[in-house]
């Protein structure tokens, strides 16, 4: 199987899953007027913080009854807060169907050890039995997942009338799905991904019925200093005022304004969901007519639109141990790095053997169409160098 090396480049290379490529006509110059050397506590580095968060709600369109906090350690920083500070006044359910959703329910019976925890899970590519989540308790879920390719359809599986709260990680979804924010009560992502902003930093936003949940229930474990969002049994409302538990990057809230910036500048929210749906398309499209490839998510309602993953079902391949079909997923990968087309690509490590690329709303649809015939290439390397190594 032989294929002429494809002509048309993708003009931006950046398809990791986070961080993920930086917006359109982003350039360094962006971030010169960072508050550099200026304490966030002072009042331009405050105001700063601030215009990120109520950017933030009007871009998301989160309800004006809702906190929104930034928070240290990214989406990880922002979920572990939840987790120590709301889990533990009721029973937990806990969803899984990819390593992240698997990391919170490790942490939730291993390090918080909670006895009345109770988790469903499913195989990478499928969701768990949505019908079976029992809302009289907290429900910990991943909105997308990430290292899957599979997310929930909606939230009409939630109940309006939930006794339970639902922690919602929402890290690869967040500025690309349309969340229920009725139906959440914790939601958290990170600057790095749909947008491409920088690292480091999280987002945690809280209903009322969360705060009340804060205000009126004290965990019995000890809680760390970066973790506390009470006192005297009340919200520390300031950090939802820009005054951050810990010191932020003010170079990176400048990052982080610039892509918000940009954002509303294409329209918003709808067009970026529009964004990641025709890149998700393009993929689609490449898909149905490609037969050595098939979606890692097995219904077409819970593919993602922004973590694309991809399994190898050519039979030459699935042939092969699964050691062997990771080293072959890992040598298109790594065909295409050394091509400079597209950078990152191959499914994480705890998934099957496969390909993950992003499709967010920063990636610009044409180099996506760029990049397929350059997916058909590097499969017909690999297979080629399989063939002579047997």
């Amino acid at each position: 199987m032989t294929i002429e090396r494809p002509v048309v480049r993708p003009a931006n290379p950046h398809f990791s899953s986070g961080p993920c490529a930086k917006r359109p006509g982003w350039s360094i110059k962006n971030l010169e007027h960072a508050l550099v050397g200026r304490s966030h506590r002072s009042k331009p580095g405050k105001a700063r913080l601030v215009d990120a968060i109520e950017r933030t709600r009007s871009v998301l369109g989160v309800p004006a009854d809702y906190k929104i906090g930034i928070v240290p350690a990214s989406d990880t920083g922002a979920v572990e807060m939840a987790l120590w500070s709301l889990l533990g006044a009721r029973g937990v359910d806990l969803l899984a169907w990819e390593s992240f959703g698997e990391g919170w329910v490790s942490d939730v019976l291993k390090q918080l050890k909670l006895k009345d925890a109770r988790t469903l899970k499913a195989d990478y590519g499928k969701l768990p039995d949505l019908a079976e989540v029992n809302f009289d308790n907290d429900v910990v879920f991943t909105w997308n997942g990430t290292t899957s390719g599979v997310r929930v359809p909606n939230g009409d599986w939630i109940p309006a009338d939930r006794k339970g709260l639902t922690i919602c990680d929402a890290t690869s979804a967040a500025f690309a799905q349309d969340l229920s924010w009725s139906k959440l009560d914790v939601v958290t992502y990170s600057w790095q991904k749909v947008l491409g902003g920088e690292a480091a930093h999280g987002m945690l936003i809280l209903s009322p019925r969360a705060v009340e949940r804060l205000e009126s229930y004290t965990p019995a474990w000890p809680m760390p200093k970066i973790f506390r969002m009470t006192k005297g049994g009340k919200l520390i409302d300031g950090i939802f005022k820009g005054e951050t538990i810990n010191t932020p990057s003010m170079i990176c809230v400048e990052d982080y304004l610039d892509a918000l910036g940009w954002a509303e500048s294409i329209g918003g929210l709808k067009s970026l969901i529009g964004r990641a749906d025709a890149n998700a398309a393009v993929i689609a499209e490449w898909v149905g007519r490609t037969a050595w490839v098939e979606f890692l998510a097995d219904k077409v309602e819970t593919r993602s639109n922004t973590s694309v993953c991809l399994k190898i079902v050519d039979p030459r391949v699935t042939a092969l141990s699964d050691d062997e079909q990771v080293a072959f997923a890992k040598k298109i990968a790594d065909l295409l790095d050394k091509e400079g087309v597209a950078n990152d690509i191959a499914g994480y490590r705890d998934a099957p053997a496969g390909l993950r690329i992003w499709a967010g709303a920063t990636v610009e649809t044409t180099d996506m169409r760029a990049l397929m015939p350059w997916l058909d290439w590097a499969f017909a390397e690999a297979l080629s160098s399989l063939k002579a190594a047997a």
